[in-house]
């Protein structure tokens, strides 16, 4: 059943005709052109479509068009302000925490989400906290050093 949905994509409001079943991965990549969301299982399992829905973050991939409704998303593409990147981006750069790079927009978003919780997470917080986004080439000790980064103060330096 086609549907008239309203939301918020990166600060701006949306309205999409859609079938309100259709995930959220699938209106941002193909009717909103945000295709920095990842497809990756399409079951929720590797969170690469992890974006952030009120703040929380969420799988994309399995969250459907009517639970979007009068709610903010946030994606990878809404992190940098006047062409500069987000400082948990600029820290996955440094740390060079990726390889092929295609789990990053969702580690990142995962992230932002576990920093703006808790500003200088523990290395167990940081575990817990991006526990179920999966990188299948295994750049997990990078990624940990550019939350760490990321994190201010660095969990280490307090």
């Amino acid at each position: 059943m086609t549907t008239s949905v309203q939301f918020t994509v990166n600060g701006k409001r949306q309205r999409v005709s859609t079938d309100s079943r259709r995930t959220l991965l699938e209106v941002l990549r193909e009717d909103l052109d945000q295709t920095g969301t990842k497809y990756g299982c399409g079951e929720g399992q590797c969170r690469a479509c992890t974006v952030l829905l009120d703040g929380r973050p969420v799988a994309a991939c399995q969250t459907t068009m009517d639970e979007v409704e009068g709610h903010q998303v946030e994606t990878i593409e809404g992190l940098e302000r006047a062409g500069r990147l987000h400082p948990v981006q600029t820290a996955f750069v440094a740390e060079g925490a990726m390889q092929c790079g295609y789990c990053v927009p969702g580690l990142i978003m995962a992230t932002v989400a576990l920093l703006r919780r808790n500003p200088t997470p523990t290395t167990a917080e940081i575990l817990t906290g991006l526990n179920g986004n999966l990188c299948r080439c295994c750049g997990y000790i990078n990624v940990l050093k550019a939350v760490q980064r990321a994190a201010l103060p660095a969990p280490e330096a307090k």
